[in-house]
């Protein structure tokens, strides 16, 4: 179990939320918590990846290897 102390501000704006669409607030604070921890775990992947050492590609180096682009379509 977590407590979470949030500004009456951002509880009006919950329970506005919440009202509106006839959900509780847990449900949008619960929402919020997991795309924020899928989000933060993306972005910690991606840096991890960033950071290793070896050959980098473009994404237009990868189109090419991959045959993904057709070159008579470019301007």
């Amino acid at each position: 179990m977590l407590g979470v102390r949030i500004s009456k501000e951002l509880d009006d704006r919950l329970k506005n939320l919440a009202d509106k669409t006839n959900r509780s607030k847990s449900y949008y604070v619960k929402m919020a918590i997991e795309q924020l921890l899928e989000n933060q775990e993306d972005y910690l992947v991606a840096l991890a990846a960033y950071e290793k050492k070896g050959k980098r590609y473009s994404a237009k180096d990868v189109e090419k290897i991959l045959g993904l682009k057709d070159d008579h379509l470019e301007s």
